[in-house]
């Protein structure tokens, strides 16, 4: 049964696309971030729905799309070159087997990424694609909301549709998502169209923010709790009342604790001292081993060039018999273990070149969207406030992605180039928008390839 509603489903999206070839764009986003085909058993595995949908989403824009508004970013010419270079640094990796597996998906997010912004020459296709992308993780998220509420979380212990370590399941990467999209998801509540803002909405919007908070603590990922706290520290600077936010951001919190899971607690107080956990004892040892790698390889080793690491390193423990305490050091050996941080997977497979190329890459989308909000902080109109807004919201979930990468292996995890093709659509649309209005002053600008587009327009 599970099979064959999921098959109607994206079956269902591929017919709706016949009459508008842009809802093959955002079924393809379900797809990848989803993996449908991941989920069944008999029918599902045997269909490869992620290659029909971007066949479908790229023919579709090839054939039926206007190409007058399309514009090819810098940032999409980043991509495009590390794209090349990560080509480049597969065929010579110190483990081409293991390379060509990983290269098989990374290819197709980098190729997605630069081609999605092509796409979105309108306010209502770029809500379209937030909208697609807060409810595909959202599918996970509530799935998993609702069995951390139910007492089923633990550390490797919370399961979600797809029973494997990867891609969006993967503990981590999910955590760090789940919390990503939270500004997103407010600023749909506030600023949607497709479901027009009112208290279902809302509580809907509610729900699925608290859900997103339980990922963390249903994980016990230590990534999760740490994008909770910088997202705490954005949404302080973008209200108005700081004070009262502070204390009730406290009070919550305080009440919050003794309803968390003893073991959550102990895995998070594994922050203030790594050498007391192996988990993060081993991060701490990769990272140094990946930083020595680069010295005699710049240029990388290729995806999956951790294969060739050996670690030695202590951890330390302690033991009461109620008497007396004492602590034990323990030498562990290890092979083998991934990077667990975007930027030194970046770092030990592309080298400082391909290092180089994706913090440029992050670090202009980061700073277009603080010069959209500042311009726009004070906006009076509704497109003003739609632009500082939604900047406001992609910079708070880049920013969020950036400092869960630093725990987290996710650098070509494909919902941030998701958010990032928003970025650059928006920056377009604000040069259009601008543009227009130069070109005629003082008259209201609502175009079709606008982001304030006239009632009706279609995708």
């Amino acid at each position: 049964m599970l099979e064959l509603v999921l098959l109607s489903f994206v079956a269902g999206l591929l017919l709706l696309g016949l009459r508008n070839p842009f809802i093959w764009v955002l079924t393809y986003i379900y797809v990848d971030l989803i993996g449908p085909q991941k989920i069944g058993w008999a029918i599902l595995p045997k269909i490869p729905f992620s290659l029909i949908a971007f066949g479908a989403a790229f023919a579709g824009w090839l054939v039926f799309d206007r190409k007058a508004d399309v514009r090819f970013s810098f940032r999409q010419f980043l991509l495009l070159l590390l794209l090349a270079y990560c080509g480049l640094t597969t065929v010579m990796a110190e483990f081409p087997v293991d390379a060509a597996e990983k290269w098989a998906w990374v290819w197709k997010v980098l190729v997605f990424a630069i081609f999605l912004p092509l796409t979105l020459t309108s306010r209502l296709r770029i809500e379209a694609v937030a909208l697609f992308l807060v409810l595909a993780i959202g599918t996970v998220v509530i799935d998993g909301g609702i069995k951390t509420a139910l007492g089923g979380g633990g550390y490797g212990h919370l399961r979600f549709f797809v029973n494997e370590d990867s891609g969006i399941y993967e503990s981590s990467t999910l955590a760090t998502a789940a919390i990503a999209i939270i500004p997103l998801v407010l600023w749909l509540a506030r600023f949607g169209t497709v479901f027009p803002p009112d208290w279902r909405v809302r509580l809907f919007a509610g729900a699925l923010v608290f859900a997103c908070l339980l990922i963390p603590v249903g994980t016990e990922a230590r990534t999760g709790l740490l994008c909770i706290g910088v997202l705490a520290v954005l949404l302080l600077r973008s209200t108005r009342r700081r004070f009262l936010y502070m204390g009730l951001a406290g009070a919550v919190a305080m009440m919050a604790v003794p309803f968390l899971p003893q073991s959550f607690t102990e895995r998070m107080d594994t922050i203030k001292d790594h050498k007391g956990d192996q988990s993060a004892s081993t991060r701490i040892a990769v990272w140094q081993w990946t930083l020595e790698y680069v010295k005699d390889r710049p240029t990388g080793g290729g995806f999956n060039a951790y294969l060739g690491n050996s670690l030695d390193f202590q951890t330390t423990s302690t033991v009461s018999d109620g008497s007396t305490t004492v602590v034990e050091t323990q030498t562990v050996t290890d092979q083998g273990r991934a990077y667990h941080s975007g930027y030194f997977e970046m770092l030990g497979e592309q080298g400082w070149p391909g290092l180089g190329l994706w913090l440029l890459f992050h670090l202009i989308g980061i700073v277009q969207m603080e010069r959209i909000r500042r311009r726009f902080a004070k906006g009076t109109t509704a497109d003003e406030r739609w632009f500082g807004q939604l900047a406001n919201a992609l910079q708070q979930s880049h920013l969020i992605y950036m400092v869960g990468a630093l725990f987290a292996g996710i650098a070509y995890q494909s919902f941030i180039y998701m958010i990032a093709a928003l970025e650059i659509a928006l920056v377009f649309a604000v040069r259009r928008w601008g543009a227009a209005r130069i070109a005629r002053p003082g008259q209201s600008v609502r175009p079709a390839d606008l982001p304030l587009p006239a009632e009706g327009e279609r995708a």
